[in-house]
């Protein structure tokens, strides 16, 4: 586990962009199962975190058409709800930072760790938003 003081400001970079955070297996659960669309963002401290995903999150938050809910869960911390998002976005293998986007509780589209370093921040965003408009 990291400390929560380090992690704090990586935790508000997303919920202060009205991404909701869980902590809980049951919280997770709630909200992929719902009917409609959810974006799952597992955070961590990596610098593809900071650099890459967590801005493009933001970016795609700001299109026409969003999820109809978007949550984030802290890898190394909130263990329960990254297990718990992390098996049903099987059969793809955990990584961190990962984005995944569920449709009435089924994993419609999938960013990977191998998907998110190295590239921009606005070419993700340009992925997650064509996601939106096709499942939202």
């Amino acid at each position: 586990m990291y400390p929560e003081d380090i992690i704090a400001p990586m935790r508000a970079d997303l919920t202060d962009a009205g991404i909701t955070e869980t902590r809980s297996k049951e919280e997770v659960e709630q909200n992929i199962k719902s009917e409609g669309t959810t974006l799952v963002v597992i955070n961590s401290v990596c610098g593809c975190a900071a650099a890459n995903a967590r801005p493009a999150v933001k970016m795609a938050a700001q299109h026409a058409k969003t999820p109809d809910r978007m949550i984030t869960a802290f890898a190394g911390n909130d263990v329960d709800a990254v297990n718990t998002a992390r098996a049903l976005m099987a059969p793809f293998p955990p990584s961190s930072p990962s984005i995944a986007l569920f449709k009435d509780g089924k994993l419609v589209h999938m960013i990977e760790r191998h998907h998110i370093e190295g590239r921009q921040a606005e070419v993700i965003a340009q992925n997650l938003t064509a996601a939106f408009d096709e499942y939202c």
